[in-house]
């Protein structure tokens, strides 16, 4: 490689230009030494940053990847790492009745008119090569999550059964001393046991449910399996970014950590490199930015987002400032979607918030706002259940909601981490995230909900329960409301009444996994102008981009899967 940056280059006098870029608010471009040249520059290290990178260098193009973080991964390292890309090889290999024509049908009808026909093409044209792409060039493998049903399989085109995949278990021992640079996960998976994203739902319900019982003792034996083997087991996110760091490894791409973009350089109106604090990292064709949401950004969310928004509520990951978003203003590029994110509903715990899936839609709960009165299908998309709360907090307040429960619920089902019967953190209590009383009328007082509404919509909804039908919000009558839920509760797997105290709220406030808002691209993964013109030698790919999936979510993985494949479009197109 020619002009490499070296780490120890990078290093040394990065406090100088973090200072400077703090002091002027960005770095000067013109005075910046070059430290570095190369074909490409992508910044970021998650599922778009590596996925462009790998590609990129696969054409026989000299690639670095420059990293913000301490650590690779990002965002992609801390998540469920589910993938959605219909018509995948994984998918067809499974015999899942996927067609050209039924995901371009569902695409369209879950999108709209919000993202142009072209970007949608693109994706679902290149989605399914790129998966091929990544096993070919890569130890990642992956999983059909069979079941995990599209977010609106109702719509046409959509499949119940899912079309979503997932990394299957992965060796660390492959990253050598890289894997001590690996971004940890949000949740960490018990020691011992070996967790997929699909046996989540499982897992909940293992204390009642035979299945659920079977699938714990599964993730029991690959564990003991990967220990007797010597291996250090990775799944979901971990295995993806882990997966992808090896395979730009085994084509000699550096990943260089602690290096942040400040600016990009433009001459003649075109993109030509990347100023770091140590110098200028100059792009012969192009540079690539995946550098992630702006959801640590309070700024920037206060800017462009409804209130009450904030930085403490999201669960992506913390370098996420929008440093992407800003360089590619300065350069000229047109944002789009700024004001939405990958809504879902979290509990405000202490430390990371805790985003809430299963927990809002297994029978025996229901959400209220501050009235006491039902405002949501608590089982409906995460996304769509916050713009619900946004869009009706201003004449009904429902931010913070509450998720209320009994503790016939508690006996039953996983809380995040915490087993059935077992009690609640007291660091939740302190925190206010939780609240317990020994009646639904004490609840409701301990909360600042009128007492009297909130045993009158319990008792209502104790009636749908009883029926199967909930008259309110139609909850279960989607095939999605149903993956997270009790199969053995019947009429109506999403439904069972509230009776045996005490009973229990948990805060609801707007959480996200990162927002969707960012540069506008076209089906090349260019950038573009507010005017609809090209920028020369810039790319944009998952986070740092306005998502394909507009203000929408097609299933479980709409953010990596589009993440990746226009990662894939900008490394084959630069």
């Amino acid at each position: 490689m020619d002009a490499d940056l070296t780490r120890r280059q990078l290093l040394r006098g990065t406090a100088a230009g973090v200072g400077l870029a703090v002091t002027s608010g960005l770095a000067n471009a013109a005075n910046a030494s070059t430290v570095g040249e190369y074909d490409v520059v992508v910044v970021g290290s998650g599922a778009a940053g590596m996925t462009a990178a790998l590609t990129a260098a696969k054409r026989g193009l000299s690639v670095v990847v420059l990293e913000k973080a301490p650590t690779f991964g990002g965002s992609a390292a801390r998540s469920g790492a589910g993938i959605w890309i219909p018509n995948n090889p994984v998918l067809l290999a499974a015999g899942v009745p996927d067609t050209p024509a039924k995901a371009a049908q569902y695409l369209a009808a879950v999108v709209g008119p919000d993202v142009p026909a072209e970007r949608q093409n693109a994706f679902l044209r290149n989605g399914p090569e790129m998966i091929a792409f990544v096993m070919a060039n890569s130890p990642l493998r992956f999983r059909w999550m069979e079941g995990y049903s599209d977010y609106y399989p109702e719509l046409p085109g959509g499949l119940p059964n899912g079309r979503s995949i997932e990394p299957d278990q992965f060796d660390g021992n492959l990253l050598g001393a890289e894997l001590a640079n690996l971004n940890p996960a949000y949740l960490a998976t018990p020691p011992g046991l070996v967790v997929f994203s699909a046996d989540y739902k499982w897992l909940n319900l293992a204390a009642v449910n035979a299945k659920g019982a079977a699938v714990a003792a599964a993730c029991l034996a690959r564990g003991t399996a990967a220990a007797l083997a010597g291996q250090k087991p990775l799944t979901m996110g971990q295995s993806l970014a882990a997966g992808l760091r090896v395979g730009l490894l085994r084509a000699n791409v550096p990943v260089l950590l602690n290096t942040p973009l400040l600016d990009l350089n433009v001459e003649n109106g075109a993109v030509t490199g990347v100023v770091t604090p140590t110098g200028l990292v100059r792009a012969r064709r192009g540079v690539i930015v995946g550098s992630g949401g702006f959801e640590h950004n309070a700024a920037m969310r206060a800017q462009y987002q409804r209130q009450p928004i904030g930085t403490d509520w999201t669960v992506g990951a913390k370098e996420n400032t929008g440093d992407g978003h800003r360089a590619g203003q300065r350069a000229g590029a047109a944002l789009d979607l700024m004001e939405d994110a990958w809504w879902g509903p979290a509990i405000p715990i202490p430390g990371d918030p805790y985003f809430c899936l299963a927990e809002r839609t297994l029978p025996g709960g229901l959400i209220v706002n501050q009235a006491g009165k039902r405002f949501v299908n608590e089982a409906a998309p995460y996304s769509d259940v916050v713009h619900v709360m946004y869009d009706k907090n201003p004449t009904a307040p429902d931010i913070p909601a509450w998720l209320v429960v009994d503790q016939s619920y508690r006996n039953k089902y996983l809380f995040r981490d915490t087993l059935p019967l077992l009690p609640l953190p007291d660091a939740w209590y302190a925190a206010g995230a939780v609240v317990k009383a020994s009646s639904i009328q004490a609840l409701g007082s301990a909360i600042g909900v009128p007492p009297a509404a909130l045993k009158s919509t319990v008792d209502r909804f104790n009636g749908f329960a009883w029926s199967g039908v909930d008259g309110d919000f139609r909850r279960g009558a989607s095939a999605y409301d149903h993956y997270y839920t009790d199969p053995l509760v019947l009429p109506n797997s999403c439904l069972a009444p509230l009776w045996a105290p005490p009973f229990y709220a948990f805060k609801i406030v707007p959480g996200d996994l990162g927002t969707k808002g960012g540069m506008r691209t076209d089906a090349r993964a260019r950038v573009l102008r507010p005017d609809g013109s090209v920028i020369p030698g810039l790319y944009a790919a998952g986070n740092a981009s306005a998502a394909v999936m507009g203000h929408s979510y097609a299933g479980a993985g709409s953010t990596i899967g589009p993440a990746m494949t226009f990662g894939f479009v900008a490394g084959n197109d630069v």
